[in-house]
């Protein structure tokens, strides 16, 4: 049914706050501003910035890429059909080599987190890692979440 969901923070990088940055609390609540529904059909993957203001007038400008994930998780309901039926039904998909089609999807979003207002390059890195993540490439996502993190911005009105 139409029924929405919260959001909550599987993963994330650093795993302990950073003596000058906190992590802001709450930030699952502005990754989904729709709210955290699951949908029917895969939907494309979407970029948005929010920015949050902390206690010190500090802004905090954060990149969420959202995109839809097939879940499989989901507990079915199935009255009619006895444990041995189902087990039957299971088996019979896994002989024949099909795997039945997600019917549901739900959001996953990636942020990151940042003082600086570079919405472009933000982007670029999110797409980065959701298609290492997405394609299973051979990458840790904390090695590359490194990476990103040790590259040098320029400062703003410097040279490329």
């Amino acid at each position: 049914g139409p029924t929405e969901g919260m959001g909550k923070i599987i993963q994330r990088f650093p795993q302990k706050d950073w003596e000058d940055t906190p992590f802001p609390q709450g930030i699952e609540l502005f990754c989904q501003p729709g709210g955290w529904q699951l949908s029917k059909e895969r939907k494309q993957p979407t970029f948005f910035v929010v920015v949050l203001t902390d206690i010190d007038s500090e802004r905090h400008y954060c990149s969420c890429l959202t995109f839809y994930e097939a879940e499989i998780n989901l507990q079915v309901k199935s009255s009619t059909v006895s444990n041995k039926n189902a087990e039957k039904e299971i088996e019979g998909e896994e002989e024949s080599g099909l795997i039945p089609p997600a019917e549901v999807f739900a959001p996953k979003s990636l942020v990151l987190v940042s003082r600086l207002d570079y919405p472009e390059i933000f982007r670029a890195c999110l797409g980065l890692i959701y298609t290492v993540y997405v394609d299973s490439l051979n990458v840790s996502l904390e090695t590359l979440i490194a990476n990103l993190c040790s590259c040098l911005v320029p400062a703003s009105g410097g040279s490329q």
